[in-house]
């Protein structure tokens, strides 16, 4: 069976702590928005002519393909970070790029543009534009830093 190739995408970005680092992950799958979805990880393109939406309609345990970085942290004090970046190429498909460290969210966000500018780059195609969406926190005692583009149809 092939797959439909998704017409919308968003950006989300959540953080969250827990008693485990799997909730900890499932409660910052939550802050971010998409935490009653069934995440079906993917690489790195976004489709062409994929029209960017503020927020996805999706119902519940709906199978949704998603580019992510997460961290989790179970070392009070330490600052974690995720996020996700799309280069656009003018009419052409766009190239996301997930990042997650021990860092603020200003260097996750300078991770992300370079990982974006190099992936332009290598493929030779002018980048036009690039959005970004980023998080950070401190850990308490468990935490997750999540970030991710989601896709629907």
């Amino acid at each position: 069976m092939l797959l439909q190739t998704p017409k919308k995408y968003t950006l989300v970005a959540g953080t969250a702590e827990g008693r485990t680092r799997l909730n900890a992950f499932d409660n910052a799958l939550l802050a971010s928005g998409i935490g009653n979805l069934n995440l079906l990880k993917v690489s790195s393109i976004l489709p062409p002519a994929t029209e960017f939406v503020e927020k996805l309609s999706i119902p519940p345990g709906s199978l949704t393909p998603t580019a992510y970085g997460s961290i989790a942290s179970d070392v009070p004090g330490e600052v974690i970070s995720a996020a996700v970046g799309i280069g656009f190429s003018k009419n052409d498909f766009g190239v996301i790029m997930e990042f997650s460290g021990k860092c603020d969210k200003a260097e996750a966000e300078r991770q992300i543009r370079a990982m974006v500018e190099e992936a332009f780059e290598v493929r030779g195609i002018p980048l036009v534009d690039v959005m970004v969406k980023a998080t950070d926190c401190t850990v308490q005692k468990c935490a997750c830093a999540f970030a991710a583009v989601a896709l629907w149809y």
